[in-house]
């Protein structure tokens, strides 16, 4: 199989600087932005996964090989070399005051010049991946994910994960907009995903589904420890530094196919499993990452209560997620951006 070429158009130049903050009127500004703005390639359509072709397997799960290509893609046209990949949730990946606005010297890629990577269809999913510089740790950042209800089978929706492997990531980070089913959650809190209940799993329905290939993972991963206890305990020590012990909590997350809300019915048998928050995502990143051997966090951020009351006139609704999303980024920022800093300086003990 040959690799995947794509022919590279744009310029680049760095996009920041590390030091004190020094303020400045709108004029400056402007000006600095022109003098570095970030490093974004532009190249033509990629090309798209073709499931008859020799780049699959039975024409539901890619090859190593294809894999290896998408990273090598992206290892030629940069230089940072991250060890923590970070994917960024509904209302956290917005066109402005993101995550991924806050790395400096960045390096971004839309997913459409990107060798067989899918495009998010969802709105808050702006669609880049983004290299660069969280305070002084290297991360990749994916801005915008994709869910398995815009029709990406589930191996698809996970593919950037093994991407990441290959890149030569060893930790991920996700982060999700969830429903909250626990009375103690209120709107704008933080969940940190101690363990999953994986309804699409119960389904028949699992990213690993396929041909395995024993170069990504074995045939049957252990999940059962799949999100990191000292990640966990990491997390904690930084609301506690951060004073948000009042809004941080710590429970069981589980997911569902979407795109439509749940119905009363279905949220109560959620909350009888013990479910405290519910969404449509993350689940099946957490279990290729595992798979591939890496050091998995999650958390969520509860947008929305979720509606367990037959005569409750409340319906839930994607633009709250959005807004809650936004009115938790500078929260949401510090949080991830001092875990960082703890798991890089936990390295290199």
């Amino acid at each position: 199989m040959s690799s995947a070429k794509i022919a590279i158009n744009g310029t680049s130049a760095t996009n920041g600087t590390n030091g004190t903050a020094k303020e400045m009127n709108g004029a400056d500004l402007k000006k600095l932005k022109n003098a570095n703005p970030p490093k974004v390639y532009i190249g033509s359509p990629q090309k798209e996964f073709n499931p008859s072709s020799n780049d699959s397997l039975d024409g539901n799960h890619c090859t190593y090989e294809l894999i290896e290509s998408v990273a090598q893609f992206l290892l030629d046209r940069v230089s940072i070399r991250p060890k923590i990949g970070i994917i960024c949730g509904s209302g956290m990946d917005g066109t402005t005051g993101c995550l991924a606005d806050a790395l400096t010297d960045s390096t971004s890629f839309p997913y459409e010049t990107i060798p067989y990577f899918p495009t998010p269809t969802v709105p808050g999913h702006m669609g880049r991946l983004v290299f660069g510089y969280l305070g002084d740790v290297p991360v990749m950042c994916m801005q915008g994910r994709f869910h398995y209800y815009e029709g990406y089978p589930l191996w698809k929706c996970a593919m950037p994960v093994r991407v990441m492997k290959l890149v030569g990531v060893t930790h991920l980070l996700a982060s999700n907009a969830a429903g909250g089913l626990n009375d103690k959650y209120r709107v704008g809190d933080i969940m940190i995903i101690k363990d999953h209940i994986n309804l699409l799993g119960f389904a028949g329905n699992n990213p690993l589904m396929g041909p395995n290939d024993e170069r990504f993972g074995p045939r049957f991963p252990a999940i059962n420890r799949a999100y990191d206890v000292n990640v966990r305990r990491m997390a904690k020590q930084v609301a506690t530094e951060m004073d948000i012990n009042n809004i941080t909590h710590e429970g069981v997350y589980s997911v569902v196919g979407g795109p439509s809300f749940e119905t009363i019915a279905e949220i109560r048998m959620l909350g009888a499993l013990g479910v405290d928050a519910v969404g449509m995502s993350t689940v099946h990143e957490v279990i290729t990452a595992r798979h591939c051997g890496m050091t998995s966090f999650a958390f969520s951020l509860i947008t929305n209560k979720s509606v367990t009351d037959y005569e409750s006139y409340e319906e839930p609704n994607h633009e709250e997620v959005i807004d809650m999303g936004k009115q938790r980024e500078p929260v949401l920022k510090e949080f991830i951006t001092r875990l960082v800093k703890k798991i890089e300086d936990d390295r290199d003990e």
